[in-house]
């Protein structure tokens, strides 16, 4: 009976086999390789299999032809909180922060919720993965790179997580805030204080983990402390820190402090001002998640543009860069603060980069995302113009060689509404 049932099977057709999709007469801009005026990408499986203005398409594949239309690497949003925050005004639907000030254990992966309405609406833009970060407290928990696609936290997972730390600030919260000077002043330097003795209590707790790693036998094994096993990492230098720091004063204040924590695997984020003091930045060589560009200027003496000069003035210093959104449903403007970005100064393939190759190297997934190129996974999306102008359309969206239903809240709403039938009034009549 096992004989029959295995020759059975040997006689069905092969089924789940990966489909082979060849994106053909397209024009192909790799980032890292330069452009292809005229080729085809095959995709299999989850990967590029080959690109080039000659390659050979295999029988049975699903061709779409892409003549007229461009194909770019999936766009990486450096700072966002999609999946975390559904309705920002409502609290039910927050899941980016815990109590307390201190919690870098807390990792922004296992709070991902898949179903958010913000990933279509934000992926159908070519935005493909994005940095999701924890937000409230010091050390509030770790970011995570996501693909905005997947039906689990782990299926979307794209590589990388980093402890956030937001550096104590020496500036004002907000318009509203009424403390004087001197209560900013006690307020920044009691954190401070606060940082440098949890930071003293975690090299502390890698030091007695190191001698037991070396002589169990002593069996002097270190306390368990969720936080300090969450920091361990990031003082031997194996997971990045990433530091949130905007005040020209602060950069200063975090470039010190890195300095002499002798920190070696970290990225700042925001950087409002860090075109006031770009020079020390690329002195130190810290890459930097720089954004939003779509904002207003720190100070009422700055020129209106300063903020959308930011990024270009940071690069020409010769500061490593990527863009982020600082948003989340409305991460999809990503390309538009890059196309300000180079509006206002920012070169074209810097801008490029500074949302595909240059995110994928801070975040040590370059050798899958960034740039087409064959052997990485097929994240890339297909357009008939330039991505940075909201005139250009995205016609369709591959997620780790998954081609996405090019469908969000927005477009559902606009078919419904361009479709509508008012129906019929009280007399019967159409109205």
């Amino acid at each position: 009976m096992a004989l029959l049932l295995s020759a059975f099977l040997l006689l069905l057709p092969l089924v789940d086999q990966p489909d082979v999709i060849a994106l053909t007469n397209a024009r192909i801009v790799t980032v890292t390789q330069g452009t292809v005026e005229r080729g085809t990408i095959l995709i299999e499986d989850d990967r590029i299999v080959a690109l080039g203005p000659d390659v050979a398409i295999p029988e049975g594949a699903n061709v779409i032809d892409c003549d007229g239309l461009t194909v770019y690497p999936g766009m990486i949003d450096s700072g966002t909180q999609i999946g975390l925050v559904e309705v920002s005004s409502l609290a039910e639907t927050r899941d980016a922060s815990e109590l307390g000030d201190f919690s870098p254990q807390m990792k922004a992966l296992t709070a991902v919720n898949p179903n958010g309405t913000a990933i279509p609406v934000t992926r159908v833009n070519g935005i493909t993965t994005v940095l999701t970060e924890p937000s409230g407290g010091m050390l509030p928990g770790q970011a995570a790179l996501i693909n905005l696609h997947g039906y689990t936290p782990a299926q979307m997972y794209a590589g990388f997580e980093g402890v956030a730390l937001q550096f104590p600030s020496t500036g004002r919260r907000g318009r509203f805030d009424r403390r004087t000077e001197k209560e900013i002043r006690e307020a920044s330097e009691k954190a401070l204080q606060e940082l440098n003795d949890t930071w003293d209590s975690a090299e502390l707790h890698h030091r007695i983990d190191s001698t037991y790693q070396v002589r169990p036998e002593s069996g002097r094994r270190p306390e368990y402390v969720p936080s300090m096993e969450a920091l361990r990492p990031v003082v031997r230098g194996e997971q990045t820190l990433i530091i949130r720091v905007n005040a020209a004063q602060d950069i200063l204040a975090a470039l010190k402090w890195v300095e002499e924590r002798s920190l070696k695997n970290v990225i700042f984020t925001g950087l409002s001002e860090g075109w006031r003091v770009a020079d020390k930045i690329a002195e130190a060589g810290i890459p930097c998640l720089v954004g939003p560009v779509l904002s207003v200027p720190t100070r009422e003496s700055d020129r209106f543009d300063k903020a959308y000069r930011n990024a270009s003035l940071m690069q020409a210093a010769g500061v490593k860069i990527a863009l982020r959104s600082g948003e989340t449903a409305n991460a999809r403007n990503l390309p538009y603060n890059a196309g300000f970005a180079v509006a206002y100064g920012l070169p074209y393939d810097e801008a490029l980069q500074a949302v595909t190759i240059n995110p994928a190297t801070f975040f040590g997934v370059s050798d899958r995302l960034g740039s087409l190129e064959v052997g990485k996974e097929a994240t890339l999306f297909v357009a008939d113009g330039d991505p940075f102008e909201t005139s250009t359309k995205i016609l369709y969206v591959f997620i780790a060689g998954y081609e996405i239903p090019m469908e969000s809240r927005h477009t559902r709403l606009y078919d419904e509404f361009i479709n509508r039938n008012p129906g019929l009034d009280k007399h019967g009549a159409n109205q």
